[in-house]
């Protein structure tokens, strides 16, 4: 499968390659930002003044759009996107891959007269018809059931982006059955956006707050990610087909000594960092923080915060353009949670509040937040839904990739808890029990001690880095989502379980109100039994500590290890309430997720199985047993000779090589009967089970068989890139 190759000096192709990096078009942010997007300014510029008018309503206010109001978009649209150089457009949707989905339709249409012209109506800008039956539907569709919609969500701007000698026009959509089933993570993210708005609007009318007239989620979603020499990744099968590496020895230098964090950027990869970022501002996406992560040759990119529909399309284009524009570097952007053993995996921390349209973050607790009434209510809403509705979250960054780093010292564990700071903490204990909150808190300024330094701010709680769900001041972060996946479930889970919990609290208001009683005096009797009851799901010291695992049990909080253990709980009455109650999802769309969540995880780890196997045999054993062979033919050739170091270190080494060898071969053989049984088993997550109980274990132990390996055979006969070669660039 792979072979034997010379050691890339990837300084030498550095210098090869200096100077022939892709170039931006050199235009300041200013001008670049959002070029390629059919923007509220272009359309202003283009529609006609009623038109704009009513399609604001609809982006602002989810009103729909009017067929004879389509027509004139559409063709704005398709003339704005011909004069930069479009040639197609296309219905851009997430199927339940967790990816993307295109299909490319010219504009051109021919004349009676043998001639084309440029074509796009309202009727084909609203609706689309792919193939539904080749997507994951969970068994709501299936090869003789193929006909599916798509649907244009006019609530994120369409976009250009390049696409061989042209451009396409891509038109953010939602994806749909025959049957009206949602196919897609779009459609339940909008309706879990407009059931949190409601619940949310509901509180703010409780105390008197007319104004707004709708409450949006918003998202900052931080990227990690990993970069390697395209050459190196190209003799990588594992890397290429699984996006991590099966096998692989720590290299001698790790992270250990904490130099890479924050550190100075190297050449290629800030001239890479920095192409990113034209195209994403280009297209509209507010690309702000970009650095150096813990491990060797890992990166972080981080956007501000958006509206939560526009965060998740824009967080699937930062993959893509993160993919594309490292080939154009000779780089490899690897997006796996964890593509190498021994070194941190990567992330996606989910930055998340509410919003008002009016501007006010809602989750901003303000100087005195136990007078602000509407921040407890939110923050009582958000500690019951973490507490209560904790599997559907969980359930949200579930996937074979991020079992590899949830609960590892790295990244939050499987146990879903909030951190909210100690005076944060004190002043709801103080609120409950009718304490002096203004005593717990302590806001002002620190000293650095140098003279010419004025004193700085400092922040109403500490950054817990263990925390899986941290209060950050004016937001929640929630830090368990994998760096591979959409951010769409989290998300949704995150809205619905926030819009139940404050439907909850706020039928409580209500009764304590009726008659008229003032509604903060009703939020100081209704709330204090709210704290109470969720102040267990708090938790400010260090989840990694083993400890807390014990402690987390007696607070009765689940501990779903992977993702086969959560995944079985999607019919609990928690999880069907969240998804049910204001219809993000029917039963039958929240059982085919379940289905296809399963069937991706044990497909995952097949599709690794097998590259265990092949490359084990194929890549592995060969080099073993001939460097086995030399070590046995110098031992035969050292006997006598009087050099009995050079024969003992000899018979040691083909010893070794052996052992290694043998045990090798015979769990290869093991894996093979083990993965035909597993194969066999056909009931979904009775087969998950089985990956996960039989498969992985015995996957595991080969691969510390193949890394013992690696450090026995000539560095020179080795046939796939060695760690040290891929991370340290």
């Amino acid at each position: 499968m792979t072979k034997s190759i010379p050691r890339v000096s990837v300084k030498a192709f550095i210098a090869q390659t200096n100077g022939s990096y892709p170039e931006g078009d050199g235009l300041p942010p200013t001008e670049l930002f959002g070029r390629d997007i059919f923007s509220l300014n272009v359309m202003r510029q283009r529609l006609p003044k009623s038109v704009f008018q009513r399609l604001l309503a609809t982006i602002e206010n989810d009103f729909p759009i009017s067929p004879s109001d389509a027509d004139v978009i559409a063709s704005a649209m398709k003339d704005w996107a011909i004069e930069r150089g479009a040639t197609h457009f296309t219905h851009w949707f997430q199927p339940l891959t967790g990816l993307t989905a295109e299909k490319h339709d010219a504009f051109l249409t021919p004349t009676p007269q043998g001639e084309i012209i440029n074509e796009f109506s309202g009727k084909l800008l609203i609706k689309g018809e792919p193939d539904a039956s080749s997507f994951p539907s969970g068994g709501i569709r299936s090869t003789f059931e193929a006909r599916g919609y798509t649907a244009w969500d006019p609530t994120s701007p369409a976009f250009l982006l390049k696409s061989g000698s042209g451009r396409t026009l891509y038109v953010p959509s939602i994806f749909l059955s025959h049957t009206g089933e949602a196919l897609d993570a779009k459609t339940p993210l909008l309706r879990s956006q407009e059931a949190v708005s409601r619940q949310a609007i509901r509180v703010l009318r409780f105390f008197g707050d007319e104004a707004p007239k709708r409450v949006r989620a918003m998202v900052g979603p931080e990227q990690e990610y990993f970069l390697v020499d395209r050459r190196l990744y190209s003799l990588r099968p594992d890397l290429i087909m699984a996006g991590r590496t099966v096998f692989g020895a720590p290299a001698a230098k790790g992270q250990e000594l904490e130099d890479h964090y924050f550190g100075a950027i190297k050449p290629r990869s800030l001239a890479f960092m920095a192409e990113v970022e034209n195209r994403l501002w280009a297209l509209g996406i507010p690309a702000r923080t970009r650095h150096n992560e813990v491990a060797p040759a890992q990166f972080e990119l981080a956007p501000l915060y958006e509206q939560v529909n526009i965060a998740v399309d824009h967080n699937m284009l930062v993959l893509k353009i993160l993919r594309d524009t490292a080939a154009e570097f000779g780089l490899a952007c690897l997006l796996h949670e964890k593509p190498f053993a021994g070194v941190n995996g990567s992330g996606k921390h989910n930055n998340w509040s509410l919003c008002d349209d009016l501007g006010n973050n809602l989750v901003d607790p303000g100087p005195e937040p136990w007078n602000n009434s509407r921040f407890m209510v939110f923050l009582a809403a958000v500690l019951r839904a973490v507490h209560i509705y904790s599997i559907p979250m969980r359930i949200g960054v579930t996937g074979a990739g991020n079992d590899h780093r949830l609960g590892a010292n790295e990244a939050p564990p499987a146990i879903l808890s909030v951190f909210l700071g100690d005076q944060l903490t004190d002043v709801i204990k103080a609120y409950s029990e009718g304490g002096d909150a203004a005593a717990s808190w302590r806001s002002g300024a620190m000293a650095p001690g140098v003279s010419a330094m004025a004193p700085l701010a400092s922040d109403i709680t500490d950054r817990n880095r263990t925390s899986p769900f941290a209060f950050t001041g004016n937001k929640f972060e929630f830090r368990a989502v994998g760096s591979s996946q959409s951010i769409a479930p989290t998300n949704i889970a995150l809205n619905a379980s926030v819009a139940c919990a404050l439907d909850d609290i706020c039928s409580e208001l209500e009764k304590a109100a009726l008659g008229g009683a003032d509604p903060v005096k009703a939020a100081r009797k209704v709330l204090p039994k709210f704290f109470e009851k969720h102040l267990p799901v708090v938790f400010n010291g260090n989840n990694y500590d083993p400890s807390w695992e014990v402690e987390a049990g007696k607070r009765g909080l689940w501990n779903l290890k992977d993702s086969v253990e959560a995944m079985a709980h999607f019919t609990d009455p928690e999880v069907k309430d969240v998804y049910q109650r204001f219809g993000v999802l029917t039963e039958r769309e929240l059982l085919a997720r379940q289905d296809i969540l399963l069937e991706n995880y044990i497909k995952v780890c097949q599709v690794e199985c097998k590259l265990v196997r092949q490359l084990g045999r194929s890549a592995i054993l060969p080099v073993a047993l001939d460097s086995l062979k030399k070590a046995s033919d110098l031992v035969s050739s050292l006997k006598g000779s009087g050099i009995g170091g050079a024969t003992e270190a000899a018979s040691g080494l083909a010893s070794g090589l052996a052992k290694l060898s043998g045990e090798l071969y015979r769990d290869l053989g093991e894996l093979d009967a083990k993965a035909e049984q597993v194969e066999a088993v056909h009931e979904p997550l009775a087969a998950a089970k089985a990956v996960r109980d039989v498969l992985l274990p015995l996957m595991l132990k080969i691969r510390g068989q193949v890394d013992a390996i690696e450090l026995l055979v000539d560095d020179n006969r080795w046939p796939l890139p060695k760690y040290w070669e891929l991370l340290w660039q």
